[in-house]
């Protein structure tokens, strides 16, 4: 799979990230600027996700998508937020980052 997926999808996770903290920083939609920016964070991110479908099944993009976008979100959580990861969600996370590096490494349904 051409380079230039991988980075579509990265930019929609990185998007979709910066989003998700910023829905987070909205408090419940009552503070317009991060609001915005959440929903202008969430288009891109979708927009480069549909990119990224040009060249790559949807269950696989959307399993690095969503798989990747918890985890980041999570470390986000801790250091920017100070919410506290217990370990059941260290374990819990840490598979869903292995089972990203298996879909990837392994699966005939993602061509290389």
């Amino acid at each position: 799979m051409p380079i230039l997926t991988y980075a579509t999808l990265f930019t929609a996770i990185a998007l979709e990230v910066v989003g998700t903290t910023f829905l987070q920083r909205s408090e419940q939609f009552t503070r317009l600027m991060p609001t915005l920016l959440m929903g202008l964070c969430y288009a891109g991110s979708f927009y480069f996700l549909s990119l990224a479908l040009r060249a790559m099944p949807l269950g696989i993009a959307y399993a690095i998508w969503s798989g990747l976008g918890i985890v980041l979100v999570s470390l986000i959580g801790l250091f920017l937020f100070g919410q506290r990861l217990d370990l059941a969600a260290v374990i819990g996370l840490t598979m869903i980052v292995g089972g990203v590096i298996i879909v990837n490494m392994f699966s005939t349904s993602v061509t290389h």
